[in-house]
């Protein structure tokens, strides 16, 4: 299957740069600069939003980041990143808790938005308090968030918990210290940020 990654390397794609590491299979990039180049009709075609990351696995277009994790976590059952299907609960579970919750709460927080306490049964993270008490305890209850192994769920939502750690979105909670040292100098993730570091310079 023909992978074809199109990217920016200061969006979510390093999400996903990470998780076709993990793969270990080929794929071609095409990097988009923000603006005019990911809103062409080209571009639309692909991801209607004009936004990256989008992958083409052969005849098959997939967007959002936490999507393609669980996709090429299916395509390539040999690299072991998802567990058996009837094991499935916590895999999935926090896996778009990460896309859900988290990605909303963290960005409500930094654009200053506050939902009034009477209206936060309208939103699915309730308030910040009450996602970040849910992500430290998934974090602490196994070594990884699917269990005892590594998981496309820990790519997605621990990518989510690096970011936050790095630029102060989350509390630098001993629990989420913890998990993120678990995972961060991964060899697929450090070749990942390599790719990454060397397209944002050049």
């Amino acid at each position: 299957m023909k992978l074809t990654f199109y990217t920016n390397p200061r969006s979510r794609g390093a999400i996903v740069r990470w998780m076709l590491e993990e793969v270990g299979a080929p794929y071609d990039t095409v990097v988009l600069d923000y603006g005019p180049p990911m809103k062409t009709p080209e571009h639309r075609a692909l991801n209607p939003m004009g936004k990256v990351p989008v992958l083409v696995a052969g005849d098959q277009v997939v967007t959002e980041a936490a999507a393609i994790c669980a996709f090429l976590a299916d395509a390539f059952p040999a690299a072991g990143l998802a567990p058996p299907p009837a094991r499935r609960g916590a895999y999935y579970r926090w896996l778009f808790f990460g896309a859900g919750p988290v990605e909303a709460a963290v960005t409500n927080q930094s654009l200053g938005v506050e939902v009034p306490e009477d209206r936060r049964g309208m939103v699915g993270y309730g308030s910040f308090d009450t996602m970040l008490a849910t992500l430290e305890k998934a974090v602490s209850v196994a070594p990884y968030l699917a269990g005892d192994a590594f998981s496309a769920a820990d790519v997605y939502t621990g990518s989510q918990i690096g970011w936050g750690l790095q630029f102060g979105t989350l509390p630098p909670t001993p629990a989420l210290t913890a998990y993120w040292d678990r995972v961060k100098d991964r060899p697929a993730r450090r070749r990942a940020a390599e790719i990454d570091g060397i397209l944002t310079e050049g």
